[in-house]
């Protein structure tokens, strides 16, 4: 499996307050960035699994969402992780 317990630990570790604060918004968007980057990947050498598609879509939106809540509360918060992932360029 891409994504295993390790893999999230050092993912939630590195984003979020601690490897065990899941919940933070930072860890969730590095979490979800994580997943589009994989998804993308599988969808360039499957261009017809349209359910993979429609996860990816969903996920973006999730996403989306969960940054424009972290804009909306803190906007330092917002520009460090948006920084960090390199999502915006």
């Amino acid at each position: 499996m891409y994504l295993n317990t390790e893999k999230k630990q050092e993912i939630f570790a590195k984003h979020g307050k601690s490897a065990q604060d899941t919940g933070s918004a930072e860890g969730q968007v590095a979490l979800f960035t994580f997943r589009i980057n994989h998804l993308s990947a599988h969808l360039k050498s499957n261009h017809k699994d349209y359910n993979t598609e429609r996860s990816l879509v969903k996920l973006v939106g999730k996403r989306k969402r969960l940054l424009d809540y972290l804009k909306n509360k803190d906007i330092e918060r917002y520009r460090a992780i948006i920084a960090e992932l390199g999502l915006r360029k």
